[in-house]
């Protein structure tokens, strides 16, 4: 076989070295393309409502006050106690409707279901999060008001347990894969030596399965936390969108993600309502941002367990 003169394999060498060099540099601008747009969405937010922060912004008016008022001429008032504690009040019960069924149905595809099962039903669970929100907003203005207002003989069905539902039905794909995660990240041999005890199949899951999955499920409640905290069009179509303190789940209530949807677009660019609203967004991006980490530092806490 007549060998390649140095000339050629010095350019091949050359030529793959460049290529390699070019595709670590795509996958390196790939990898910080994430941070960069986080820390470019987070300047362009504080630098909006950074004027509001310094200048106009009450601390205990703005966190203890109920009132949202900004577009009042004699006295705007910018509070926003009612509108952290009905984005709360909504939070909240799409968690607790959210879990059993997540967690439900995570137990059932990782410990019951047949291989053939199990991938039909992922994939159902995987298009259940691709609904759109708005579509879902549409399912809590037009299935959910009326039936509330049927079944519990309340005037209005926009409230609290409509956008919870909602919210709780559209964060349970995202905890219900992140669950059956980590359920399935559990060794064989925690299930084996459990069933050489002579536990049983719910023995095996409620006493050595569950535990031993505490940290990925915790995670998957905070993602799930946080992917109803950010979310705007169904809460805002499911809510009743009426600024009041609650105390019951037939309450209307408004969001702060809400808020913004349906003020920024009719405020002037520039005003002290206009910076206010991003304030808000400021607020919600910090809360956000403090779950999905806490949720990250307990995945990196099974990882390392």
């Amino acid at each position: 076989m007549e060998a390649k003169p140095p000339e050629i394999v010095s350019d091949a060498r050359d030529t793959a070295w460049f290529i390699d060099r070019i595709v670590q540099i795509l996958v390196f601008v790939g990898g910080i393309s994430a941070i960069i747009f986080i820390v470019g969405i987070f300047v362009f937010i504080l630098r909006e409502g950074v004027s509001f922060i310094g200048q106009s912004m009450d601390l205990k008016e703005f966190f203890l006050s109920p009132l949202w008022r900004p577009t009042s001429e004699n006295n705007p008032t910018y509070g926003t106690l009612a509108l952290i504690a009905g984005t709360a009040s909504v939070t909240g019960f799409a968690v607790l409707a959210a879990v059993p069924f997540s967690l439900g149905a995570a137990i059932y595809i990782a410990e019951f279901a047949s291989p053939r099962s199990r991938e039909i039903l992922k994939v159902l669970v995987e298009l259940l999060a691709a609904i759109p929100s708005v579509v879902w907003g549409f399912i809590g203005l037009s299935i959910m008001n009326p039936l509330i207002i049927e079944l519990f003989d309340v005037p209005i069905g926009l409230n609290i347990l409509n956008a919870g539902l909602i919210l709780g039905l559209m964060a349970a794909p995202i905890m219900t894969t992140i669950a059956e995660d980590a359920l399935k990240a559990v060794p064989e041999t925690y299930r084996e030596a459990a069933e050489a005890l002579g536990a049983t199949r719910w023995q095996v899951i409620w006493r050595v399965v569950l535990p031993a999955g505490k940290n990925g499920l915790m995670a998957a409640v905070l993602l799930g936390v946080g992917r109803g905290f950010g979310e705007t069009m169904a809460v805002l179509m499911a809510s009743g969108h009426s600024i009041n303190i609650p105390d019951s789940p037939f309450d209307s209530v408004r969001a702060l993600t809400a808020t913004i949807a349906a003020e920024l677009g009719e405020t002037a660019v520039g005003s002290e309502h206009y910076q206010a609203l991003f304030t808000l967004g400021i607020l919600l991006f910090v809360v956000t941002f403090v779950i999905n980490l806490t949720a990250d530092l307990v995945v990196r806490g099974i990882r390392k367990s």
